[in-house]
């Protein structure tokens, strides 16, 4: 993959990509309808295809929340067309990593040293780029280290990259104004969190001391005199990322074992910790040699106060579900059912979202699960399609915790599918009061 030498830092540099990117977009628009006159039946794949390319490409040469949320997206399968969905999965993986000597410029301003003064051995192409930073492998005293590096003005761009981004989500969301600015402001409430290294590595040690209960789970070491504002030293872990491993066909055993430990580390933080680790994409976990599972981000985390957990988890735990008005009041305290509403729409917003939860729901009403079941899949996107078209659905609803918990718990349910696992879901149970 090509090197990037720079990465467009100023507010002028960065709009002025967007605006290219959105003459691009105009350009593929004609292109389509030019065609289109003289065929009909032409359909929008070939657009969708042009589309996702040019917007992909402009996101990654900016890096940051502009690609952030491309990432975001690429997890939220019913929301975008396949080949935006096929293009931003990129992001999981692999953006352009940074050449060199923008790395070694970073090590000067945040340590006033080269990388080749702070460690025995650094290897300045990186291993890894993402939407934030990129990590690098290097060694010292023997041991082998991963350094992650932020690229180059990503938190002082995030504010202004999101309401340059705000078109685009307009566009491809069909969002109304007002839930796309919750979305947005949530959005960059945990990228200023994510950008801040220094929050990341006291996280990242209270929650792995945390979890070191947990079977079939590792987690690096981090080494705070080694990391700063902008970068992060930690133990490399050897493995492989799951499609790598996927490829490698593991036994149903293997599967499940893997799927396990996946569980229980999300419902252990949900449950235990009441904070979750919320970016449960592929790129942040590594199946290691002895069959473990590996995390290796804990940028992103989401803590989930108490009048959000105990309605939210009371639905899906207990017999709450079962009767009409204490699920209204649940609904209403979660912002799903609004004051104004009117008795007509109460009941209209009741079957909607009491479909949702008995759907989401479905892992914890028994004690295993399969995760290979299609029919389980399809009816989450068939009622997210469903929904996505509705009208009543098109004004702000639920409380902002709904962002990151639901990306959270169907980002789980996803990795769950491709690993087709089949796990014990009465690990670590929610933690609920008598009286929700």
């Amino acid at each position: 993959m090509n090197e990037q030498e720079s990465i467009p830092v100023t507010k002028v540099e960065r709009s002025a990509k967007f605006v290219k990117t959105g003459f691009q977009i105009g350009g593929n628009y004609i292109k389509h309808y030019s065609k289109k006159l003289f065929n009909p039946d032409l359909d929008r794949a070939q657009l969708n295809e042009d589309n996702a390319t040019d917007i992909y490409k402009s996101l990654s040469e900016l890096k940051g929340s502009a690609l952030k949320i491309a990432q975001m997206l690429s997890m939220d399968k019913n929301i975008l067309p396949k080949s935006y969905i096929d293009k931003f999965t990129q992001s999981q993986y692999n953006a352009p990593p940074l050449s060199g000597p923008l790395i070694v410029r970073t090590f000067k301003k945040n340590f006033g040293k080269n990388p080749e003064a702070i460690y025995d051995k650094f290897k300045l192409s990186s291993t890894h780029a993402a939407s934030i930073g990129q990590v690098h492998e290097a060694e010292l005293n023997g041991k082998k280290l991963a350094i992650k590096i932020q690229y180059p003005g990503v938190g002082d761009s995030i504010s202004s990259d999101l309401k340059l981004v705000k078109p685009f989500a307009f566009r491809l969301l069909g969002m109304s104004e007002k839930e796309l600015n919750i979305y947005i402001a949530e959005v960059e409430e945990r990228l200023l969190e994510e950008t801040d290294y220094e929050l990341e590595v006291r996280r990242s040690i209270e929650i792995t001391n945390a979890c070191v209960v947990l079977d079939n789970v590792v987690f690096p070491s981090y080494y705070p005199e080694l990391s700063g504002k902008r970068i992060i030293t930690m133990d490399w872990i050897e493995g492989k990322h799951l499609r790598e491993f996927l490829a490698t066909n593991p036994s149903q055993q293997l599967r499940n074992k893997i799927g396990q430990a996946l569980w229980d580390f999300y419902n252990f933080q949900q449950h235990e910790l009441r904070a979750v680790h919320a970016d449960p994409h592929p790129g942040n976990f590594l199946i290691t040699p002895d069959e473990k599972l590996g995390v290796i981000d804990f940028g992103c985390i989401k803590e989930m106060p108490e009048d959000f957990y105990q309605p939210f988890f009371s639905l899906i735990s207990t017999d709450v579900i079962n009767d009409r008005e204490k699920t209204i009041q649940a609904f209403r305290k979660l912002e799903m059912i609004l004051p104004g509403d009117s008795p007509s729409q109460i009941d209209f917003y009741y079957q909607a979202y009491l479909e949702m939860i008995q759907l989401f729901a479905k892992p914890y009403t028994s004690k295993t699960f399969d995760f290979s079941q299609p029919e389980f899949f399809e009816k989450l996107y068939l009622y997210g399609e469903k929904i996505a078209k509705m009208p009543e659905f098109k004004q702000a609803r639920g409380v902002k915790h709904f962002i990151y918990v639901n990306r959270t718990n169907f980002g789980l349910y996803t990795i769950l599918q491709e690993l087709k696992a089949v796990v014990k879901t009465d690990t670590y149970q929610p933690k609920l009061n008598e009286e929700v």
